[in-house]
């Protein structure tokens, strides 16, 4: 019955209505939750079909929306390192991962941080174990055509790649507190309902996280310019290894060089993939950091960003003299060549070739610097060295590699004092990995030795964490595999060096004492083709004998993995590229020996 009195209340409430559709448009209270009026975004609407996507991986891959195959999900976390509704938030994220077909469902984690570097998202996955894909969206294209604007926010698409959920993972974390629990999953209630061919029954909710930062862009300044403020910064950490007769596939010395390679070097810059540096900043101190510091980073980005001005002659730096030596780390007291011609053919999978170098140490020889050099280096991927007795070699015997990107083992660069011991009766061999170029190559090694010339204080000490029980099952992002070795002495640690292959993904090494577990080394984008050292100063960094140095890695035989060979199979432990292998080294001396010795410079014998 409708009495006067109940009439005036309904008309009054549909005339109230009415006003809210005239102002802001009529809202379908069932397809929208929340109070804030970001929960509607008319720019991008609930319903939209993405074309495309673009965004880079944590090997700075550029991949997109096609990469990430046929699917009949996928699910987009918008995250930064920074945001603390993003740090509780992964773990529930990851958990939900596990709950699906990854043949049915892609999870992707797309960082939006405007200061976070594609190594800081790669730490960050490392950090909180992060099992799927992990991309780099630099300019928020992803975030924009998305229609995003916080952390964590989420995003689902279906099988044709309309967007049908967009929100937040529920209602538990929010910036003001927290509820002990969720009051609806709508992510995962979303998820479900797309894959059971159903209309979502909630499709956009609000999302109480941190709002998106523009990427910051770098204000091209008119004052900078190549001679006064950037010279410097190529010639101390870009020409060292970019000059006539390196590898370096071009110069980078003078204004020319470097402006006609503009765009390439902002690029390699921004992504930290040059000048080659795969250690996360966060962890450790390292006397060979070849990464530009913050300050040379930005004025780079800034002049390149630019017009790129010359500048004033008057203001040009010197350019820098390199030694005229083919050998890097001098010229040697020994020289030892393979007798042995190898042949590589032209295309194929080469095993793994052995050589003993021609020379006996009938005596015990301290060495300071030993360095690997092919002849012909198109050809050789790496080669490891250690000195051969008539019980032959192992990990034991182990004294250095040539690697993709690597220095020469130069221990003087120390300054401590510090040999590497060769026993009496030693010889030298080589594990020569070759890859094909498409012609048939030959290739001869030598191997060049500096003695000590001053008083050898301290022997070189290592060990390999080299587990080999294991296998990655097919399409696994994120398969561990963890070792650690117990220091049986007191160790003052000098460095350290990972080995993998292209499956390898990330490889951090801890030193556990009690209750106390300290990160020495983190590499987060691990790089097959730039295996480094990473060298500790003498004295900064000292273990007491009963630590445990531990080494844990993670290897990624999926799909999205841009290199590898096949992740339909299963990989297990081998020497071959198509193979899989976890070294992890560690190299230390004895910081209370004292042996105070002089060698014979000619040839690294006892005096």
């Amino acid at each position: 019955m409708v009495t006067p009195m109940n009439f005036k209340i309904q008309f009054r409430a549909l005339l109230a209505k009415i006003c809210l559709v005239l102002v802001f448009g009529a809202v379908n209270d069932k397809r929208i939750v929340g109070e804030e009026p970001n929960a509607i975004r008319a720019e991008v609407p609930i319903g939209s079909k993405v074309e495309q996507l673009r965004f880079k991986d944590i090997r700075s891959v550029q991949q997109s929306l096609s990469d990430l195959g046929e699917k009949k999900a996928y699910v987009f976390l918008f995250t930064t390192t920074q945001c603390p509704i993003v740090k509780k938030s992964i773990p529930k994220v990851i958990e939900l991962s596990r709950s699906y077909d990854m043949a049915e469902v892609v999870f992707v984690s797309v960082n939006v941080g405007a200061g976070d570097s594609i190594r800081d998202m790669a730490a960050h996955a490392v950090d909180f174990s992060i099992p799927f894909l992990t991309v780099k969206d630099y300019d928020l294209s992803v975030a924009n055509s998305l229609g995003v604007s916080r952390v964590p926010e989420c995003v689902i698409l279906d099988a044709s790649k309309q967007i049908r959920y967009r929100g937040r993972i529920d209602d538990q974390f929010r910036l003001g507190g927290t509820k002990p629990s969720a009051s609806r999953a709508d992510l995962k209630i979303a998820l479900d309902e797309v894959l059971a061919g159903q209309n979502v029954t909630v499709a956009a909710t609000t999302v109480d996280g941190c709002a998106i930062t523009p990427p910051v862009t770098t204000a091209p300044a008119s004052s900078l310019t190549f001679h006064k403020d950037v010279a410097a910064i190529i010639h101390k950490n870009c020409s060292n290894c970019h000059h006539a007769g390196t590898a370096a596939p071009f110069s980078l010395i003078t204004y020319n060089e470097v402006v006609s390679n503009a765009e390439m070097i902002r690029e390699v810059v921004l992504d930290e993939t040059m000048p080659p540096w795969y250690a996360h900043r966060g962890h450790g101190k390292f006397q060979n950091d070849a990464s530009l510091s913050e300050k040379d980073k930005s004025t780079l980005l800034a002049w390149l960003e630019s017009k790129k001005e010359k500048g004033n002659e008057a203001d040009a730096q010197p350019l820098p003299q390199f030694a005229d030596s083919k050998w890097r780390i001098g010229e040697p007291d020994l020289v030892i060549t393979m007798l042995e011609q190898h042949t590589v053919p032209a295309t194929g999978f080469v095993p793994y070739q052995y050589a003993v170098l021609p020379k006996v140490f009938f005596q015990e020889t301290w060495v300071e610097a030993f360095e690997i050099r092919p002849e012909n280096p198109s050809v050789v991927h790496h080669c490891n060295m250690a000195y051969v007795t008539p019980n032959g070699a192992s990990d034991e015997t182990f004294i250095t590699g040539y690697v993709p990107g690597g220095q020469p083992m130069d221990l003087g660069r120390f300054g401590n004092g510090v040999a590497y011991r060769i026993p009496a009766g030693s010889g030298l061999g080589l594990q020569i990995h070759y890859t094909t170029t498409g012609t048939e190559q030959k290739s001869r090694i030598q191997v060049g030795l500096r003695f000590p010339k001053g008083k050898v204080q301290k022997q070189l000490h290592h060990f390999v964490l080299d587990p080999r029980r294991w296998t990655i099952p097919p399409f696994d992002g994120a398969y561990q595999v963890r070792s650690q070795h117990v220091l049986e002495r007191d160790a003052d640690l000098l460095g350290m060096f990972t080995h993998m292959h292209v499956r390898g993904r990330d490889m951090t090494f801890f030193a556990v004492n009690g209750e106390t577990r300290e990160c020495l080394l983190q590499i987060p984008n691990y790089n097959f083709e730039w295996q480094l050292g990473y060298e500790v100063a003498p004295g900064t960094k000292l273990l007491p004998k009963g630590t445990t140095i531990e080494a844990v890695a993670h290897f990624d035989n999926s799909s999205y993995n841009p290199y590898n060979p096949d992740p339909k199979v299963a990989v297990r432990y081998g020497p071959q590229t198509i193979d899989e292998m976890f070294n992890g080294f560690v190299f230390y001396v004895d910081p209370h020996e004292k042996l105070d010795f002089e060698v014979s410079p000619k040839s690294g014998g006892r005096k």
